[in-house]
């Protein structure tokens, strides 16, 4: 295994020279629709390295999460978080079932953390690729307080997470109405071994299961980009490797009722947003488990 930068420099370099480079977020470019031309060289590296055996079970789930969509019910999809290629190599296996695939890729918006665009233009690339609605995580306005001594610079940037938030909270409100199958990592973050707090759900979660009326929990199964722990940490840095990569597709669950059953089974919590996620991504445990079984005998 070798870092993705230096495996693939010169097709990240061509990469590069189609991007738009929007690296600054601010309130006025929040919603970043995807950039087409950026599509053919990630698909090329994740078609040299995907194992056969490798697709999506439970088309016939998503493929329900995609009609409640276009009847206008807000649709939230669940994916676990182990790889920054789980977006691409998802977006690519849908385009690639047939069926109702390339309609569900289209319908696609992942909520994306605004590091994604400001931290390294490499990244910026790949992340640029798909459409996204940027958020202000609350894990890097924490970074930000630790990190910045001046005052000045600390109100400034605090201020402007929150002018970054409600715009995409606007945005959200009339983007979850208009056909799209809003995309989000419960964790927040990729799975570190190292790290079991990484595997832990946002509580943020519980707000856009509240906002919603229909979900689909997504298990990862298979990784062909892998951390590097060795080197800085950046998606430059992971590891690409060659893997046979399953999503497991749940059932479509209805949002109120999903409440409605932590209410009954986590009553004795005190933090029922936090219950909310835990039970999420226990779920999604459950089937990740039951996938990698599967996987693993074929």
């Amino acid at each position: 295994m070798e870092p993705i930068s230096r495996r693939y420099r010169d097709r990240i370099v061509r990469m590069m020279g189609v991007s738009r480079g929007q690296t600054i977020v601010s309130d006025k470019n929040v919603h970043q629709p995807g950039n087409p031309d950026i599509l053919p060289y990630i698909d090329s590296i994740i078609a040299e390295n995907l194992l056969p055996g490798s697709g999506i079970r439970g088309m016939e789930n998503l493929e329900e999460l995609l009609a409640a969509a276009k009847d206008g019910e807000a649709c939230l999809l669940l994916l676990e978080h182990y790889s920054n290629f789980d977006l691409p190599v998802f977006h690519y296996l849908l385009r690639q079932s047939g069926a109702g695939g390339p309609a569900f890729a289209d319908a696609l918006l992942a909520i994306a953390g605004i590091k994604l665009n400001e931290t390294n233009p490499v990244v910026l690339a790949f992340t640029e690729a798909y459409s996204r609605l940027v958020i202000y995580p609350s894990r890097s306005i924490e970074i930000i307080q630790r990190n910045l001594k001046d005052p000045k610079e600390m109100l400034a940037e605090v201020m402007r997470s929150t002018t970054v938030n409600l715009a995409s909270m606007r945005a959200l409100l009339e983007l979850k109405k208009q056909g799209n199958i809003i995309l989000v990592f419960p964790s927040g973050t990729r799975y570190r071994p190292w790290d079991p707090s990484s595997k832990k759900g946002v509580r943020e979660i519980a707000s856009y299961v509240k906002s919603f009326s229909r979900m689909c929990l997504v298990a990862v199964n298979g990784n062909i980009l892998r951390l590097n722990s060795e080197e800085g940490g950046g998606m430059e840095d992971d590891l690409v490797c060659e893997d046979r990569v399953v999503y497991t597709a749940g059932s479509v669950i209805d949002c109120a009722s999903f409440r409605e059953h932590v209410k009954r089974v986590h009553h004795f919590r005190e933090d029922k947003k936090q219950a909310m996620v835990d039970e999420i991504m226990a779920q999604l445990e459950r089937l990740h488990d039951t996938a990698e079984k599967d996987r693993l005998a074929r």
